[in-house]
């Protein structure tokens, strides 16, 4: 069985302002506001990295009042986490096994 890694996600976290977002929501949700104060970053920059965490699922958004705050999708961390788990455990099995060369 081949265990396959969601690269597109991965290109998504790999960012590091991204990362640092998803970091930050890991421990509460936040409004834009509080991810600017937190991360030091433009308003716009930090808004267009928000809309690709949005796309590629890994937050969501909850309206309140003329504010948007984000929550990471934990399960989708998970899922990823499971992923790379998997493959850990590939490794595992098949440390011994060893392809002769032709």
């Amino acid at each position: 069985m081949m265990t396959s890694v969601d690269t597109d996600l991965i290109r998504v976290l790999a960012d590091p302002l991204r990362l640092q977002i998803v970091t930050l929501l890991a421990r509460e949700t936040l409004c834009t506001t509080h991810l600017v104060e937190e991360t030091g970053a433009k308003q716009t920059n930090l808004s267009n990295h928000l809309k690709v965490l949005r796309e590629a699922g890994v937050v969501e958004t909850e309206p309140c009042g003329r504010f948007t705050y984000y929550k990471l999708r934990a399960d989708v961390i998970a899922s990823l986490a499971g992923q790379f788990a998997d493959l850990a455990e590939q490794a595992r099995t098949a440390a011994d096994n060893k392809r002769a060369c032709p």
